[in-house]
């Protein structure tokens, strides 16, 4: 049996590394950490997206073109709604729906995020290990030019139009992680940390801005390894290059990296981005990064543990 593996996940990019990474490791040997930072409450509903991307993808729901939500999803809530007059702006499938109620039924009832996640997963057939980076809440904020916006207005009301000045991750400074998250990436037997082809800036950071993590992760004893989420200085998805050039980053692997310079063993870049110039310290793999099958998520998650268990050797 292999060692265990640990990933940290936003959406999309990052569910596509983390079920590439389910498929070529053993059973149950992969833990995800998942940011929370885009939480919120709407229609009073306590919805989770990172989450419930991660689960529809691991248990084979997601929806195959766009990546979040349910496949074969159908939307009479929603029509109804506008009918009505209410808000319409983020869309709840109808069969998505069920898992926000759910959350909510049970986060009133007492239970932590953590263990109905964990609940949840295991009624939906999911061996990989599913961990919010914090049962306590963290939000995502963004400063713009239009004023301080929560994460889901900027990202998804306003479609991440407003340009960025800074990003805050309030109370990321308190959040304590769940004991198992400190537990996995301290373990012995940890073959490698993954940091997934996420935002950096929306779905890494928040996770990272939790001090406690941080400082586990800057003594992890396994490989750290981090996928790029840009190719060619733009984003494989949403806003990391807008947000960028508007924090007057250059777009590219390079300025990706060092966001997590302190933390990393090696970066992997596309092919095109073979030549980025990386800290010292940090290995440069390049391979072709971007994911549009399942046997792309599974020769990625392959170069990945293979450079992570390089690291490895050379260091024993």
């Amino acid at each position: 049996m292999t060692a265990a593996v640990v990933a940290l996940s936003g959406g999309i990019g990052g569910a596509k590394l983390a079920l590439g990474l389910a498929r070529v490791l053993d059973q149950g040997q992969l833990t995800v950490i998942v940011n929370t930072g885009d939480d919120f409450s709407h229609l009073g509903l306590a919805i989770s997206p990172d989450l419930d991307t991660l689960v529809y993808t691991l248990a084979g729901l997601a929806h195959p073109e766009q990546g979040w939500g349910r496949r074969d999803e159908t939307w009479t809530f929603m029509s109804a709604l506008e009918q009505l007059g209410g808000e319409t702006w983020f869309r709840l499938g109808d069969a998505d729906l069920a898992m926000h109620v759910e959350r909510t039924r049970r986060l009133a009832a007492g239970e932590t995020l953590s263990e109905l996640t964990d609940r949840l997963r295991r009624k939906l057939g999911i061996a990989t290990r599913i961990l919010p980076m914090s049962d306590d809440p963290v939000r995502t904020r963004l400063e713009t030019d239009t004023g301080w916006l929560d994460f889901q207005d900027y990202f998804v009301r306003l479609r991440c139009a407003p340009r960025v000045r800074q990003l805050a991750y309030l109370g990321a400074d308190t959040a304590r992680p769940h004991p198992e998250v400190l537990t996995a990436l301290g373990s012995r037997d940890l073959r490698a940390v993954v940091i997934c082809p996420s935002n950096p800036f929306l779905s890494i950071e928040p996770i990272l801005a939790i001090p406690a993590i941080r400082a586990v992760l800057a003594e992890c004893r396994a490989p750290v390894i981090a996928v790029s989420p840009v190719i060619g200085g733009q984003a494989v998805r949403g806003p990391t290059a807008k947000i960028m050039r508007e924090l007057e980053l250059e777009p590219g692997a390079e300025a990706v990296t060092r966001r997590y310079a302190d933390l990393l063993d090696v970066f992997v870049v596309d092919e095109t981005d073979a030549a980025t110039i990386m800290p010292a310290g940090i290995e440069v793999v390049s391979a072709p990064i971007l994911m549009t099958s399942l046997e792309d998520r599974e020769r990625l998650a392959r170069v990945v543990l293979a450079a992570a268990d390089r690291v490895a050797a050379r260091q024993n």
